[in-house]
């Protein structure tokens, strides 16, 4: 009966950190499938593309950026009220719309 019971307990796994490994294999996939999800819900798959882009984050608001990508590169551009203060002071020369088909059309006023 002893012989059997030693037979039945090498089957089992006696490393406690096995449990651990398992619970890292389950988070890395968890975080890859969350950032999957979260560059496919906010449209974000410019940034891996080899396009150049223009972004435009909050238009016309206090908060907002510009974010462009040439190349390799990304630049962020955020206005300041340092620049505005700088006596810069712009003005508004047009519009521009943008088609359904992806067209930006430019009226100047």
């Amino acid at each position: 009966m002893a012989r059997r019971r030693s037979i039945l307990r090498r089957g089992e796994d006696s490393d406690p950190m096995s449990v651990v490994s398992n619970l890292f294999d389950v988070a890395m996939v968890f975080a890859v499938a969350l950032m999957v999800a979260l560059v496919s819900r906010y449209n974000m798959t410019e940034m891996f593309s080899q396009e150049d882009f223009t972004m435009v984050k909050n238009p016309g608001k206090e908060n907002m950026e510009i974010i462009t990508k040439e190349g390799e590169k990304i630049n962020r551009y955020t206005p300041s009220e340092e620049q505005n203060s700088s006596g810069n002071k712009g003005k508004r020369v047009g519009t521009a719309y943008e088609l359904e088909n992806g067209d930006i059309i430019y009226v100047p006023e």
